[in-house]
């Protein structure tokens, strides 16, 4: 797992004129913060590491972080999964060939693989906004954004978190997080290239009406993950008003075995 420097938008203004005159503007402090990036890589091992790096900023060490990866084929069932929503019980998703874990995070079953970007923000939540349900609508504003720059019109489903698209309401990203002490983990899922035949598999969402899409099937050809990643990280920086810290290049597999928790402050 890599961590790379994007160039954070410039700040607003502290000050516009219009036609009644100067108009003052606040303009948020940009915090410091961490940005991860790596391809495929299986599930368990990133969810360990996402509850380091929570004990971690409990603790007053290391900086805010934002994980932008890929996860090996995998189904998370979140704390609302019910049986019917996994068609009965998970033996059939692990003989498909994928992981089944059931995790903290809040909402039911999804699934996860190459060609779609999960992203899983550790930081204290208050200190960008008023609280969870404040937080889900800056994830999903960081999707939407993203999305538009490729000519994809999204936007939210009152009542189911998430990013819709389409007259007929397809989900193009799904959401779910949990927080320990004020401290995120999990995140959100955007479709990119994945293949989207094992939803079929699943309730997505524990929603009998829920069609999936992705952005492959919304634009007709496969846009590039790693473009879509870099813009991800561009609009999350922008809407967090954060600065993405110099490169580190740390193997996950440090963290994990090596016990080597550290990243920069």
């Amino acid at each position: 797992m890599t961590a790379v420097t994007i160039a954070a938008p410039s700040p607003l203004p502290s000050a516009v004129v219009d036609s009644h005159g100067p108009v003052k503007l606040t303009v948020l402090p940009r915090r410091q913060a961490c940005l991860w990036m790596a391809g495929p890589v299986a599930y368990e091992p990133v969810w360990l590491l996402q509850r380091r790096m929570v004990e971690e900023r409990l603790a007053g060490r290391g900086a805010d972080a934002l994980l932008l990866l890929e996860h090996d084929p995998t189904y998370t069932l979140g704390r609302r999964t019910k049986a019917e929503h996994v068609g009965g019980d998970e033996t059939a998703l692990r003989q498909a060939g994928a992981a089944v874990y059931r995790i903290e995070r809040g909402g039911s079953v999804t699934y996860h693989a190459p060609g779609q970007i999960v992203g899983y923000p550790i930081l204290r939540v208050t200190d960008y906004c008023a609280g969870p349900k404040a937080y889900m609508h800056k994830l999903e504003t960081v999707l939407i954004r993203t999305l538009a720059l490729w000519g994809i019109e999204a936007g939210r489903r009152p009542g189911y978190p998430g990013v819709w698209v389409g007259e007929n309401l397809a989900k193009i990203a799904a959401m779910g997080t949990h927080l320990r002490r004020g401290i995120s983990m999990h995140g959100f899922a955007l479709n990119v290239t994945v293949d989207l035949a094992p939803f079929a598999r699943i309730l997505p969402c524990g929603m009998d009406d829920c069609r999936v899409t992705s952005m492959a099937q919304v634009l007709g050809r496969e846009p590039e993950v790693e473009l879509v990643r870099t813009q991800l990280a561009e609009a999350f920086a922008q809407e967090f008003a954060l600065n993405w810290m110099e490169p580190r290049h740390r193997p996950i597999d440090r963290f994990l075995h090596e016990g080597d928790t550290a990243w920069p402050t």
